[in-house]
């Protein structure tokens, strides 16, 4: 059997198929005045991207296999864009590696790079900033929140931009670097249920007892507002034209907060009116002054 596989080998060289072989895989490629590549270092490189690509998919398997659904979809997604880091480190390795002058690859392609690294700062801001929301978990699918004067429940957070519904069901979409550049409210970071209030003025000389148990009764009689905490009443201040109340009260899905807030509101003043309590006008003093 040996005989046969030496007689093979000796017939292959004799024909020159090997010779052939060697010179093909031989042949170089210039590309510019310092940078040379063969055909055998263009195999070498695929073989060993097709080889990190097996070990990355392995290591993601284990990784993943013992996380959480929700957590799982995170880290993948964070995971896709990591992953091209580790293909161009492992790329410029394996250049350097076969002989491939990798200085003079980053000189060639400097210019190109500084273009790409200015045209995509913001994309990097963006994916940065993504990273730090899917880490520290400051906002969940779910959520309830404000950015720069805009409310909306979050439906989908990506890695370069997060995706959430209005109270009026348009769509925003939010650049994940806003939340580097912006003071962000998450309503329902501490639970679902919020603290919210209407606030009403009455006028100098109406009995206050009588404002604070109406208020509370606005409240009460609505069901949206949950009756534990208790609503209260605050009276806030001695305004101008009028004494200042804020009514406060929980509900358990403060998106949709403005509904039974004005639902109060029309309450409240169904109150007043039966039991001649006056909201009163701003009021000023004019003096004109004769010459």
């Amino acid at each position: 059997m040996i005989q046969d596989l030496d007689h093979i080998e000796e017939t292959i060289t004799n024909s020159g198929i090997w010779e052939s072989t060697k010179n093909f895989l031989g042949l170089h490629m210039d590309i510019g005045e310092d940078i040379s590549i063969s055909i055998l270092d263009i195999i070498i490189i695929i073989t060993v991207i097709f080889l990190t690509s097996v070990v990355l998919r392995i290591v993601l398997k284990i990784i993943t296999r013992n996380l959480p659904t929700e957590d799982k979809g995170k880290f993948n997604v964070v995971y896709g864009y990591f992953r091209w880091v580790i293909y161009l480190i492992i790329f410029l390795i394996t250049l350097h590696n076969v002989g491939v002058n990798v200085t003079a690859v980053f000189a060639a392609s400097a210019a190109l790079l500084i273009g790409i690294g200015l045209a995509l700062q913001t994309l990097f801001q963006d994916i940065i900033s993504g990273v730090f929301i899917l880490i520290d978990q400051t906002v969940h699918v779910g959520d309830i929140i404000e950015i720069d004067g805009k409310v909306g429940r979050v439906e989908e957070i990506k890695l370069r931009t997060t995706r959430a519904v209005t109270i009026d069901n348009k769509v925003l979409v939010i650049p994940n670097h806003l939340y580097l550049e912006n003071s962000l409210y998450n309503w329902t970071q501490n639970g679902s249920t919020t603290r919210e209030n209407v606030e009403v003025g009455v006028a100098y000389g109406s009995d206050v007892q009588l404002v604070r148990k109406l208020l509370l009764q606005a409240a009460s009689t609505n069901d949206s507002v949950l009756s534990e905490p208790e609503p209260s009443v605050v009276f806030t201040n001695f305004g101008e034209s009028s004494l200042d109340f804020k009514l406060v009260f929980t509900l358990s899905d403060s998106f949709k907060a403005q509904f039974p807030k004005s639902e109060i509101r029309f309450e409240i003043d169904r109150l007043f009116r039966e039991n001649n309590v006056a909201i009163p006008f701003p009021q000023r003093d004019i003096h004109i002054i004769r010459k």
